[in-house]
């Protein structure tokens, strides 16, 4: 596995669950204890629940408890998991002796935390099911073939906890769609000569190929290339295949094996982190810049009238559209000027619009733009999941129409409020092929070191301009 892919089958938030319901249980236990224990029992007592955490955890990680990949099945699950727990048990009790003679509080908790690692069991009938799914994140998904080669891979998907939006079927080809029967076809979005627009039509985060023949390979291959150089990740649900120009690994669903090539890490530990900074940042930044954010709002109303929040319709990840927000910077008219000057300068690579003295800017505009003042109402957008601190420049829909192929993989990650084009001269980069470059150059090299570093050079590019300004 490589190793962007280290936990990609992993169930983070299974994890995270399972420590919060061991902390609950310790809760109550001590809450019983009540005074009965002094303070040094306590704390010898909060160690031991603390070791017996994490063998639970490093023992359940060890039987694949925490993989989405696994099977459902009540039974082995149980076993697994009665296992790890009599492992941790056996080797925090051990040490009991030494910490206190009064032992009913930690055997109290031992009580309360098989108890409760069971609701998850009673209250689903498999513990995979344990982590319920945020829809705003699950990958869409859509499925190549006949919807009835899917009915015992779709058995096995039900038992695991991998997380997925099903949109719906592509048919191999046109001749094979139009044979679909009148009851089936509202399940298929269309055939695999249309992949493409129904990539973008769809926004479809990754597509699933089930192969029942060998001659179908060399068939499927230019369709595999044509999502790889999108960003869209593909499961081929084969035990080989003809690797390219994307990263893969191999995993199984049920007796299925299935190999995945996508250019996005699909790391979900590192993509929770990264979800915590920009949580963590938009919050920050949202207190930080208040007073700035305050003082524009002001000079913006005074300066010329209309709105002092601009929105606007952007597109992110895979297509998905999203309301940007941002400063007033350009005269209520800018849109209906727009045509006007699109006919007087050259727009960059034939698709970002941006001219240098742009008429439609006001004289504050000007100042916060040069400042990026007008950008700080995007951390909002962090804050809503909408952006990420750091990504690529979220462009306008109409953008959108003019890509091609190898353009569109620049949206297979969230947009982001810096980016490696911002940090590399953004008003000197305005050739639109130099943008795609930088931003492909930031997906494939992708990780929180990154995006850290590119953090750090904004600051150090945004002093720099206050200084000049």
């Amino acid at each position: 596995m490589n190793r962007s892919n280290t936990s990609a089958n992993k169930d983070i938030g299974h994890i995270v669950k399972d420590m919060l319901r061991l902390l609950v249980a310790y809760g109550v236990a001590v809450l019983f204890m009540g005074r009965a224990w002094s303070l040094r029992t306590l704390g010898g007592m909060t160690g031991l629940a603390a070791i017996f955490v994490l063998l639970y955890v490093l023992g359940k990680e060890e039987q694949y408890l925490y993989n989405v990949t696994l099977f459902g099945y009540p039974d082995r699950i149980q076993r697994r998991r009665t296992g790890s727990f009599l492992v941790a048990t056996a080797a925090t009790v051990v040490l009991l002796p030494y910490i206190t003679e009064d032992q009913r509080g930690y055997f109290l908790f031992l009580i309360l935390a098989y108890s409760l690692e069971s609701v998850p069991l009673l209250r689903h009938g498999r513990c995979c099911r344990d982590m319920e799914r945020n829809r705003g994140e699950v990958p869409r998904t859509a499925f190549v073939g006949r919807r009835a080669q899917y009915n015992k891979f779709r058995y096995f998907l039900k038992k695991t906890s991998i997380p997925m939006e099903l949109v719906g079927y592509i048919a191999a080809s046109a001749q094979e769609l139009a044979q679909i029967s009148e009851g089936d076809a509202g399940e298929y979005l269309g055939s695999l000569e249309d992949l493409e627009m129904l990539i973008r039509r769809y926004h479809l985060d990754q597509i699933y190929i089930l192969q029942k023949r060998e001659e179908q390979l060399f068939s499927m291959q230019k369709y595999v290339d044509m999502c790889i150089d999108m960003g869209v990740t593909v499961r081929m649900v084969v035990d080989f295949y003809k690797r390219r120009r994307a990263d893969s690994y191999v995993s199984c669903v049920g007796t299925y094996p299935v190999i995945t090539y996508h250019t996005v890490t699909l790391n979900t530990g590192e993509q929770v982190i990264k979800r915590i900074m920009d949580v963590a940042g938009g919050l920050a930044g949202i207190v930080l810049f208040s007073p700035v954010m305050l003082l524009a709002a002001l000079a913006i109303k005074l300066d010329s009238p209309g709105p002092v929040i601009f929105r606007q319709t952007r597109v992110g990840k895979n297509g998905r559209t999203f309301q940007i927000y941002k400063f007033r910077s350009m005269y209520v008219d800018a849109e209906e000027r727009k045509s006007e000057l699109l006919s007087q300068n050259e727009i960059a690579g034939g698709v970002m619009f941006k001219i240098r003295e742009d008429p439609r800017i006001t004289r504050v505009g000007r100042i916060l733009r040069n400042l990026s003042i007008d950008e700080l109402p995007q951390f909002f957008n962090v804050l809503g999941g909408s952006m990420s601190l750091v990504g690529t420049r979220p462009p306008t829909p109409d953008e959108v129409e003019k890509y091609g192929t190898r353009q569109w993989r620049r949206i297979s990650i969230k947009p982001g409020l810096t980016g490696m084009w911002q940090v590399n001269g953004r008003s000197l980069v305005t050739d639109f092929e130099k943008i795609v470059e930088l931003d492909v150059e930031y997906i494939d090299n992708w990780s929180l070191m990154e995006d850290i570093r590119i953090l750090c050079k904004t600051v150090t590019v945004l002093l720099k301009h206050a200084d000049a300004y």
